[in-house]
């Protein structure tokens, strides 16, 4: 017996694995530690991308608005060419921002078709976004150069689709903007583990609703000091009609969503209030700006400069919230994943590059636009007021929508009950 177990404890011996047999296994988890990196780099790469794309934005529409204001002095060789017409007028004014406005269209639209539904980072379609620098800038010069050897009947079709696309845009910023509201509300509502967010949530839904209260007074005070600026009031008093059914649905037993959520929105529908009356063209009655005058001063020019980062800075939050608009959202996150959605993003610049053109032009095709403004005029108010009307009615169905929803599965629950008890003996 002693025997025998020698014998087996040498082969358990014989059994184990010696430090050669070890090497292969770490080899292994070195290809995928490597992996990890590269991953990690590409990721990299392209979450760089995006900045890169936005400047990119920027610049074009700078050039669209050199165009309209400065095109018959910074671009004479334009008069020679035959799209152009007598003189080049069709290639400055609204027409050089629509011409403009339809290369950048081009450009993003193209690098959205080449990168639509890429889902890993080791497509070459993640590698055509997130690289080839070269080869873009020779894309973007040929797609601004193209549309001014155009015929301006074709160019003004494009200007009516711009106006389609620039109201989806303006859509899906505001479906972007209500899911961030929805999120802030969500991070800072009251919890047990957390007393502080309760505090803070209730603080800054307080600010918020001062902040609105002081925008309607201030309006009311500027823009319509006397009874017959009748449309600056109903504008006004709508707005704080808005103002007052968010807080009370808010408030409502059924719904209980808090205050923080509807004063973000209140304070946001307040400032599209006021953007659209400061659209408005100045009058003496009903608005402190000054009558239109070629003298443009360092106010203009700074207002100019602040609404164009801004719109670019709203088109680059957009592009990049892919997530609120997917039907599924419980997806889980893999290492070799895109950061974002690439034609989702080109898509967004795409349409932000129409509703651009419509800002520089006022949204009147028949009209050009002063030098040192954006969006100006009686279209641009009524479109801003559509906006802040729609943004309201999305997120008060927001509100409502589970409770209408809860009260269905209600009702279809019972008869079934019901059906199910009579079947009882």
């Amino acid at each position: 017996m002693i025997e025998s177990a020698e014998v087996v404890e040498a082969k358990m011996v014989e059994i184990k694995p010696r430090n050669s047999e070890v090497v292969p296994w770490a080899e292994q988890t070195g290809p995928l530690e490597q992996k990890s990196v590269e991953c990690s780099v590409e990721r990299k790469k392209s979450l760089r991308a995006r900045y890169s794309y936005g400047i990119i934005f920027l610049l074009i529409n700078l050039i669209a608005w050199l165009v309209r204001d400065y095109g018959q002095r910074v671009f004479p060789q334009l008069h020679y060419l035959k799209a152009c017409g007598i003189g080049g007028r069709d290639c400055f004014c609204t027409m050089g921002v629509l011409r403009v406005s339809l290369g950048c269209f081009i450009f993003f639209f193209i690098i959205f078709l080449t990168t639509c539904k890429t889902s890993k980072l080791y497509e070459a379609r993640s590698t055509w976004h997130s690289g080839w620098w070269a080869l873009k800038f020779v894309l973007l010069i040929v797609s601004l150069v193209i549309p001014f050897f155009i015929p301006s009947d074709f160019v003004q079709l494009y200007g009516e689709l711009a106006r389609v696309g620039a109201g989806i845009f303006l859509l899906l910023q505001l479906i972007s903007v209500i899911e961030f509201i929805t999120w802030w509300n969500n991070y800072w509502m009251p919890n047990e583990r957390r007393r502080q967010s309760c505090f803070f949530g209730l603080f800054m839904s307080t600010l918020f609703y001062i902040a609105s209260l002081c925008g309607i007074v201030v309006m009311y005070s500027l823009y319509a000091p006397g009874p017959s600026c009748t449309l600056n009031i109903f504008f006004i008093t709508w707005t704080a009609i808005l103002l007052v059914v968010m807080m009370v649905i808010s408030l409502h037993s059924k719904v209980n969503r808090g205050l923080l959520s509807s004063g973000i929105m209140a304070s946001y529908i307040v400032f599209l209030c006021w953007s659209a009356i400061r659209s408005e063209p100045a009058t003496d009655k009903c608005s402190p700006q000054k009558q239109e005058s070629g003298h443009v001063d360092w106010t203009n020019v700074l207002g100019f400069l602040i609404g164009i980062c801004a719109i670019v800075i709203a088109t680059f939050s957009t592009g990049i919230d892919s997530q609120s608009f997917q039907f599924r959202k419980d997806e889980v996150q893999l290492e070799d994943d895109i950061p974002y959605k690439y034609g989702f993003f080109h898509l967004i610049f795409s349409l932000g590059a129409m509703y651009f053109a419509m800002l520089f032009i006022s949204w009147n095709l028949d009209s050009s636009t002063r030098k040192w403004r954006i969006d100006v005029g009686w279209a641009s108010t009524w479109v801003k007021i559509v906006n802040e009307w729609f943004a309201a009615s999305i997120y008060l169905w927001k509100l409502i929508y589970p409770v209408v929803r809860q009260t269905e599965v209600v009702d279809h629950e019972e008869p079934a009950q019901q059906s199910d008890d009579s079947a009882l003996p």
